[in-house]
């Protein structure tokens, strides 16, 4: 699965961790883009922020009392600082720095229970002006809570318990009977978006999941698990995208397997699906940790390498003829031999892309087959 937005940072801490937990069997690239959806919709965020800092100004004003001024110092400290570190982590993230996450979510929660020490100081206040005022403007941002934090389902919880749990409080303290109502709401409230939260949540990473399972189908070989040309279209574009300096160049490696339809003819498709199964396993294990293999036909494979010079690619490519032409054990008592034609090229040498280099090992690949078997040709 593709993520086009650049990385967040998984959090560290601990009690974060726990936070954006979203399941023992989540892989790494969904947790990351979990968390990059906690530093998405900048419009809600932006949003929230004028909400509550000036509905704690409006109520301070009617309320100039030193916990109304307090509120409002927390809410522009909290607000001001979430919102610089927000655009600093996006600018973090495309440099593919650390982007304070854990800073980030714990701020969150603290912003959380601002708004809810705010309705709590409103209700207290016995201004039922201020105590609406308040208590919506903390209802109202549940709902942001969780369209932005759908990806920590923990967060929204704790969010939601710091935001509209004060109010419980002061209706308890309150001597308005009416007001212990709240036990019932407020409670019943928060289980309901909570459990919303993580079956969105759940439902995200399953979609999320499927995607992911769809993606590595789409480009992987079904037989030897290897990536197809899909795959390597992929990669072209992407791994190998920016072309080499100086310091080096991308070979890119065509094989073709000589012998291979002979085994096929005797033995059966099933010989010859392990056949290639093996070979596949061959080339991964004489191809170094930064190179990848290919399989984009029958008996069509495909080496991309990063090499010093042209020497180290041709060297390769004679150790390739020569361990493809050893024995391949299908059982205990078959055991058969092909060999292989390898059309060599490089990037930048023959196109400044790993595809354009492709279309030029082809081309050598039919010169090396022209030439007998178990040959190799450099692209001209």
């Amino acid at each position: 699965m593709d993520n086009k937005l650049a990385p967040f940072s998984l959090p560290r801490w601990r009690f974060t961790t726990w936070l954006c937990h979203s399941g023992h069997d989540v892989p790494d690239d969904i947790r990351v883009a979990l968390i990059g959806s906690l530093f998405g919709t900048l419009p809600i965020f932006a949003g929230g922020v004028l909400n509550t800092i000036a509905v704690s100004i409006a109520i301070t004003l009617r309320e100039p009392t030193p916990a109304f001024m307090a509120w409002v110092i927390m809410e522009v400290l909290l607000c001001g600082t979430r919102l610089i570190l927000l655009v600093a982590a996006h600018r973090a993230a495309r440099r593919g720095q650390p982007t304070y996450t854990d800073v980030y979510l714990l701020l969150g929660v603290l912003w959380g229970a601002s708004v809810g020490y705010g309705a709590f100081i409103s209700i207290l206040s016995n201004d039922w002006i201020a105590a609406t005022l308040s208590c919506l403007s903390a209802a109202a941002m549940v709902g942001g809570i969780c369209f932005r934090n759908f990806g920590a389902p923990r967060l929204v919880a704790i969010m939601i318990l710091l935001s509209l749990g004060p109010c419980c409080i002061a209706a308890a303290m309150s001597k308005e009977l009416i007001l212990t109502l709240t036990l019932i709401q407020i409670p019943f409230y928060l289980v309901a978006m909570s459990i919303a939260a993580f079956r969105l949540n759940g439902l995200l990473v399953s979609t999320m999941k499927a995607e992911r399972e769809n993606d590595y189908r789409a480009r992987h070989d079904a037989l030897t698990g290897l990536p197809n040309r899909a795959g390597l279209i992929h990669a072209s574009q992407t791994r190998y995208k920016a072309v080499p300096g100086k310091r080096g160049k991308v070979a890119v490696l065509y094989i073709d397997l000589d012998g291979f339809k002979p085994v096929n003819d005797q033995y059966g498709h099933e010989a010859g699906d392990l056949l290639l199964v093996m070979i596949g396993g061959r080339l991964n294990a004489l191809k170094g940790p930064d190179d990848m293999v290919f399989r984009i036909g029958g008996d069509e494979y495909v080496v991309t390498m990063s090499v010093p010079d042209r020497n180290d690619a041709a060297a390769f490519a004679d150790r390739l003829i020569n361990e493809m032409s050893a024995a391949f054990a299908l059982t205990s008592n078959v055991s058969v031999n092909v060999g292989a034609s390898i059309g060599v090229a490089l990037v930048p040498d023959h196109g400044f892309d790993v595809l354009t280099a492709l279309n030029a090992a082809d081309k050598a690949l039919n010169v090396a087959k022209a030439m007998g078997k178990a040959r190799w040709s450099l692209a001209a």
